[in-house]
């Protein structure tokens, strides 16, 4: 991460048009994300790839802060003009904020998965043992290439 202009910058890389966050972890056949926070909550939301495939997000449901989630159990549904599913937990814990800006305006994960469209906030029961399941880095790099050429995907911003 380096420091230009006094903004932190994120180091990411591309292919195909699709973005991908170096510092994040990733589930790569749900396409979802997760991001440590320092505070030792997680950050999850739907990756660039993600986006695209499901197309224009018109509708998100989250759950509420306080309730439970299992892993692998949905903490939030998503639906397009041509998708609807569920948003499941990578990390078993207990939701601890929703972002009300995806509730209002959904698309706002088309333009910004990495940012103002995370989904949810969790407080992790067992992060490590997570985290295990999850790729980071250039394992993570690897697999999304897969992914992206299986599926013919090129990544762009709906606007």
């Amino acid at each position: 991460m380096g420091l230009e202009g006094g903004h932190v910058q994120r180091e990411e890389w591309e292919y195909n048009g699709c973005i991908i966050p170096l510092d994040l972890y990733y589930e790569i056949d749900t396409q979802t994300w997760v991001k440590v926070n320092e505070d030792g909550t997680v950050t999850m939301g739907l990756t660039d790839v993600g986006q695209v495939r499901a197309g224009r997000l018109l509708h998100a449901r989250i759950k509420e802060p306080g309730k439970f989630i299992k892993k692998g159990k949905p903490v939030a549904s998503l639906e397009s003009g041509k998708w609807a599913g569920p948003i499941n937990a990578v990390v078993e814990g207990e939701v601890v904020e929703r972002n009300e800006k995806v509730l209002e305006q959904p698309d706002i994960i088309n333009y910004d998965p990495y940012g103002e469209g995370w989904i949810v906030k969790l407080k992790p029961v067992d992060l490590e043992r997570d985290l295990r399941d999850l790729l980071f880095g250039p394992q993570a790099i690897e697999k999304m290439k897969e992914y992206i050429d299986e599926w013919d995907i090129i990544c762009m911003r709906c606007t």
